[in-house]
């Protein structure tokens, strides 16, 4: 099948200068949709988490400081004995068991290639892609026992078409995780437009876009997204930004940790990482508004794929204990 890929000029020598500067700049995340409509899911959880690209913010640390390191209450969705569950609470994102699971397992995730202008060979892709992201994370979650981990459902479209969260394709989105539904929705070929058409042989840039929207789904069936998305409410929009800037780098350093994990079976050369940070990097919120700022600035949005590929434990990973310099 054909799709609206569009192939870059051919390479000549590596252009110098700040990887920001070397194509035209990939599209920006949507961030955060509102529900349609109220909905319930297994949890209390109710947030929506969006799409492919990059957005950032920062924020008013007082207030910030104070939500995460101030007195903890009972959540809604606290089970016996205080273990969180998915309806979100400070100790799942603060200090929760998935960051005591260290490093995510290799599970052969050996992918299929992505051919030009074929959007049946990118369907293979993220379907064998999505696959290793479920066993992968289902073994994390089990390593420490934390219950309630279900791999999501797949949409992966190339017409229009609507979920609980709103329609799709919007304007710059290439993919979203829609926790109303538990369903990773994918563009077949918009995943390339919102990458200014990079290359598909830089296959790790596709992969890392499909791990950072799962990475989402893990923050929900952990209990972090809706801790997150709790602090948010009613919250200035500098302090928003900055929990949403929280939420997404953490996604962006599951997403390296996983790359990490199966770097042989991709497999991850140092091009394809050269290339994955270089993308995250141009998705950078560094030219947009103050209060716009609600994914991090591109050394951030990079700098944490790059902590979760490097140091590999999930503990790198917590941004919730991070200092507001270090997500802004």
């Amino acid at each position: 099948m054909q799709g609206p890929y569009r192939r870059r000029p051919p390479d000549g020598p590596e252009p110098q200068g700040p990887p920001s500067r070397l194509w035209r700049r990939p599209a920006r995340d949507i961030g955060y949709l509102p529900p349609r409509r109220p909905h319930r899911r297994r949890s209390t959880a109710g947030t929506i988490v969006g799409a492919l690209g990059g957005v950032a913010g920062l924020c008013t640390v007082a207030i910030v400081a104070y939500s995460l390191a101030g007195p903890d209450r009972p959540a809604a969705g606290t089970g016996t004995g205080g273990e969180p569950s998915r309806a979100g609470s400070r100790q799942a994102a603060i200090a929760g068991p998935l960051y005591q699971s260290g490093a995510l397992d290799p599970v052969g995730c050996a992918l299929p290639a992505i051919r030009e202008d074929d959007e049946d060979s990118m369907r293979a892709f993220f379907d064998r892609l999505s696959d290793c992201l479920d066993d992968a994370w289902r073994r994390q979650f089990a390593k420490v026992g934390l219950a309630g981990f279900a791999a999501p459902h797949r949409v992966f479209w190339n017409v229009s078409g609507s979920s609980p969260c709103g329609s799709y394709p919007a304007p710059g989105a290439a993919a979203f995780y829609c926790p109303a539904n538990d369903t990773l929705y994918v563009g077949l070929g918009d995943v390339v437009e919102t990458s200014d058409g990079e290359s598909v042989s830089h296959y790790a840039v596709y992969a890392r876009v499909i791990a950072h929207e799962y990475g989402h789904h893990v923050q929900e069936d952990a209990g972090i997204l809706e801790y997150g998305h709790r602090l948010m409410a009613g919250e200035a929009t500098a302090a928003r930004d900055e929990v949403s800037r929280r939420i997404e780098l953490q996604a962006q350093c599951f997403a390296g940790a996983f790359l990490s994990a199966q770097r042989d079976s991709l497999p991850m050369t140092s091009s394809q990482y050269r290339a994955v940070l270089a993308d995250a990097r141009a998705r950078g919120d560094d030219d947009q508004q103050a209060d716009g700022r609600d994914h991090g600035s591109g050394a951030h949005y990079a700098g944490w794929v790059a902590r979760g590929y490097t140091q590999r434990v999930l503990s790198s990973c917590n941004t919730w204990t991070a200092t507001p310099a270090d997500v802004s």
